[in-house]
């Protein structure tokens, strides 16, 4: 679930309530500036529930397929609930509203109060419901998203960790690699002492041949 979602569907469900208490204050009154200023301020809650609505429709139709039928659900009962709060405002808000209520009231005697306040209560417990919900929700995603932080805590200290043992590895390679420099460089020049070597005794050779062959020819001559 959205986390976006839960905080409009949370403001909705407070904004719904009140509206849904302003609209019976608003009944009661008689025409005159209070009233009309309580109407106005309705109207103004219902817009910005429309807008609500809205963003609600918006965040829900970018989610999972699994996540977006679940918001999609919810937010049919929250049209549906708003529609009704909306006819509700529209009767509260006819000229002749006082006087129907004052019949109704004559009529069947405090029948229509106790109806309205049930209505009232049962809107406000669905709201505390949802509201419920919306809590529950947020505290799995909060709880969620401190495992969430444990494990990425836990893999960037494992990740130092190994950044460490990759470079004390890549400091004894540095001093291998150095050793191996030096011993190139020993076996060169052994290997250019024995050429050296090679070309001396070479030549002591050929000079003793030489030498050898003098002394016989010399010899066979006298």
């Amino acid at each position: 679930m959205s986390e976006v979602f839960e905080g409009y569907e949370r403001q909705y469900c407070e904004l719904s309530t009140s509206l849904s208490r302003k609209c019976h204050s608003a009944s009661l009154l008689p025409h005159g500036e209070e009233k009309k200023e309580k109407l106005a301020e309705i109207k103004s809650g219902m817009d910005e529930a429309d807008v609500l609505i809205r963003k609600m429709d918006l965040e829900a139709r970018s989610l999972q397929p699994s996540a977006k039928a679940v918001c999609l659900s919810k937010l049919r009962e929250y049209k549906s609930d708003l529609n009704q709060l909306k006819k509700e405002f529209k009767r509260v808000s006819s000229p002749d509203a006082n006087q129907s209520t004052r019949e109704e009231l004559m009529e069947s005697g405090m029948a229509d109060v106790h109806a309205v306040s049930g209505d009232q209560s049962g809107r406000l417990a669905m709201s505390m419901e949802r509201l419920d919900q919306s809590s529950d929700r947020i505290r799995e995603s909060r709880r969620l998203m401190l495992e969430t932080e444990e494990v990425a805590i836990s893999v960037v200290e494992n990740l130092s960790q190994q950044r460490q043992t990759l470079l004390h590895a890549h400091t004894k390679l540095q001093g291998v690699d150095d050793a191996i420099d030096k011993s190139k460089k020993v076996l060169t020049d052994m290997s250019r002492r024995m050429t050296r070597s090679k070309w001396i005794v070479g030549s002591v050779i050929v000079a003793l041949i030489l030498a050898i062959i003098l002394i016989i020819s010399y010899k066979l001559s006298h």
